[in-house]
């Protein structure tokens, strides 16, 4: 289901988790969920990165193949839903960018956009890091069991208003310690990827010969 597919009812609480998907795991698909349970979000969107500006280096699967593997992976979810967006665009995908065509798109709603506790750290580095922030309210997800996230990071970039909301919406999410970069590796050398991602993705993987 493409982002113009997704208009014709009303949002008033919208995730967006980005990445790279290369390919999508059950830890992508419990984050997913947990944020969109915990922080009542009425749709969750998945959109694979056409280029990372981290990642421009590393040899991904092409769109197409991980468009249709996350395809599979929500395949049945109502509120876990793929966009094209950012493949659809093309070049280097910055998160400020998207997060504008976004808004453009759903002007009512408020936008949360879903990241792990090492991206908190970093986020300070990112392209225009001021602006992302007056977008979307960023949901940091925390592992159960592990520190709190650091949260000073943002202090000179939002008010003192706007990091209490900010505190508000962080996810706790159950332990899984699942990396594509892993499952990747397992597949090139023949190893069991089952129960690490969905079984639909581990046969499209297998069909197409992906990462061998």
């Amino acid at each position: 289901m493409t982002t113009n597919q997704m208009t014709y009812q009303p949002i008033h609480r919208l995730g967006v988790l980005g990445g790279t998907f290369d390919p999508v795991h059950y830890g992508h698909l419990l984050l997913a969920e947990s944020a969109r349970e915990q922080c009542r979000l009425d749709q969750v969107w998945l959109l694979p990165t056409a280029s990372a500006p981290h990642k421009q280096r590393q040899s991904t699967s092409t769109a197409h193949h991980r468009i249709e593997m996350l395809k599979l992976a929500v395949g049945g979810h109502p509120a876990l839903h793929v966009s094209s967006l950012e493949v659809d665009r093309g070049g280097v995908s910055y998160t400020v960018d998207t997060l504008s065509i976004i808004r453009q798109q759903h002007p009512d709603a408020e936008l949360f956009f879903l990241m792990g506790g090492d991206s908190l750290e970093d986020l300070p580095q990112w392209r225009q890091p001021h602006r992302i922030l007056e977008l979307a309210i960023p949901v940091v997800v925390r592992r159960a069991g592990w520190p709190e996230p650091n949260y000073d990071t943002l202090k000179k970039l939002v008010t003192p208003q706007r990091l209490a909301r900010i505190r508000q919406c962080q996810v706790v999410m159950p332990v899984i310690e699942l990396a594509s970069t892993e499952i990747r590796r397992r597949v090139g050398n023949r190893e069991s990827i089952r129960y690490r991602t969905p079984r639909a993705v581990e046969k499209y993987i297998e069909t197409h010969g992906l990462y061998q």
